[in-house]
């Protein structure tokens, strides 16, 4: 492991100049350091001066001429400077900390660089790089955070138990940073957070859903919710997705372990560069299985409409986690409640009829959908994988073709409701709705194109059969 060294940038040499000014020892510490040691790009700069933080960053501001104007955050006791070639820079005076049992918000005074280490989360964070003159640029490791970052271990500077009780989210940031980096988190730390994993409930779910979306977004997430599970954090953050483990058995007939499943799917849509909401449809495609499982003696086990009940549990599982609940949830509502048709496709032959309604249904997110089908075939069979692959090839084909004919993602019925009432002169009623419904039906089953003389004609003689009959006599095609 290389040991780390700051970029040759104009910015370090000026902060050091200020701090010199200042008789204020400053250092670049935590997550960029890291970064520059595992060569990772990052643009997070953190300053910790022993003394005024706030101060260091004005005089380093009025040496930049204008060029960085420098917004304090009083509260906090940190400042945050925007700077063209280093993006935005903290900074902060050294601090120790002291909780209460009941809070993760500490009493914080001004600290040595010493105490304000030890604070750090993990040892991989508390390294630090000397903007000061007399050894500018050398590194800072108290607690060994470059033999860790060797070994690829997450380990806390402090003894696991306090740091953890202290502030519970660590434990979810140790996850995540594992998860992340692909790390090993240390025995003893790893036990602390067992030993501790209750203390989360006094965390705010934002903060804990800011780290869960991180796993999610790392390159294998299902290490860290391996590691969730393991440590019980998911039994008690995210219920739901822990009923989905374990294996079931009656006789000869065992089911999948819809858990493992799950976080295979994930992997998957992870791989193929699936954003943040496609994969929290893979988390959730499987969801209801465990509420709707059952044992039938001559079939084994069945999990009938477990995508109609997870995509009706959607809204309320992104409510309790404080996920957002506009377009993506319902992008991610509809691909649970969607996820089996494509695969249900390949079972039989595929009709231009049945491809229509999935492109209808689907609309804009059919390429997400098919892209967690296909990352849905998980199978150890890897003939019967193959050919499941084969045909889902085909079904693919065959979307193409129908979409370039029919173009049916922004699909819209030429029959709308209005024109239906001025042709029959209606007022909304459910004769309007069972019309509008049947010309919908007839575009879809090929029956008529989606065009306004054939489907005018058949909108007629539907009417005629419900005893309608066009106002005057006439019926004038809108332009």
């Amino acid at each position: 492991m290389n040991t780390p060294q700051l970029p040759e940038l104009p910015i370090f040499r000026t902060i050091a100049e200020a701090a010199a000014e200042l008789r204020q020892p400053a250092y670049v510490i935590g997550g960029y350091v890291r970064d520059l040691a595992l060569g990772r790009d990052s643009k997070d700069i953190d300053v910790v001066t022993v003394g005024d933080g706030i101060a260091l960053a004005q005089a380093v501001g009025a040496r930049l001429k204008g060029r960085g104007r420098v917004q304090v955050f009083k509260n906090f006791g940190t400042a945050m400077l925007p700077t063209q070639e280093a993006g935005d820079i903290e900074f902060v005076g050294a601090r120790k900390e002291s909780y209460r049992a009941d809070s993760r918000k500490p009493e914080v005074e001004a600290g040595t660089l010493e105490e304000d280490l030890a604070r750090r989360d993990f040892t991989i964070n508390a390294l630090g790089l000397s903007l000061n003159p007399e050894n500018f640029g050398e590194l800072v490791d108290r607690y060994e955070g470059m033999k860790d970052l060797a070994s690829k271990t997450i380990r806390t500077p402090l003894g696991p138990d306090v740091t953890f009780s202290d502030d519970p989210l660590r434990m979810m940031r140790a996850v995540r940073f594992a998860s992340q980096l692909n790390f090993d988190i240390e025995p003893d730390t790893f036990d602390a957070i067992i030993r501790n994993k209750d203390r989360i409930k006094i965390v705010s779910q934002e903060r804990i859903t800011v780290e869960l979306n991180k796993i999610i977004e790392s390159p294998t997430p299902s290490y860290g919710f391996k590691l969730l599970f393991q440590t019980g954090l998911l039994q008690l953050i995210f219920p739901k997705m822990a009923l989905l483990h374990g294996v079931e058995k009656v006789g000869n007939h065992a089911h999948k372990d819809n858990f493992y499943h799950t976080l295979q799917v994930l992997d998957n849509v992870a791989n193929a560069g699936g954003d943040l909401w496609l994969r929290w449809a893979a988390v959730l495609h499987d969801i209801a299985k465990p509420a709707t499982k059952r044992y039938f003696p001559k079939v084994g086990w069945t999990f009938h409409g477990h995508e109609d009940k997870g995509a009706r549990w959607v809204p309320g599982i992104f409510t309790d986690l404080k996920l957002p609940l506009g377009e993506e949830m319902r992008m991610v509502q509809k691909l649970v409640r969607l996820h089996l048709r494509p695969i249900a496709l390949v079972k039989e032959t595929v009709t231009d009829s049945a491809i229509r309604r999935l492109l209808f249904e689907a609309g804009e997110d059919i390429d997400r959908l098919m892209l967690l089908c296909r990352a849905d075939i998980t199978s150890k069979d890897h003939e019967r994988k193959a050919r499941y692959l084969r045909n889902f090839a085909q079904v693919e084909e065959k979307l193409k073709e129908v979409e370039e004919k029919d173009h049916l993602r922004s699909f819209r019925p030429v029959i709308t409701g209005e024109i239906i009432m001025e042709t029959f002169g209606l007022k909304p009623s459910r004769q309007v709705g069972i019309l509008k419904e049947a010309v919908m039906e007839a575009i879809l089953e090929g029956t008529i194109t989606n065009e306004m003389e054939p489907a005018l004609a058949f909108l007629l003689q539907q009417g005629a059969a419900m005893g309608l009959a066009p106002e005057g006599g006439v019926v004038h095609s809108p332009n």
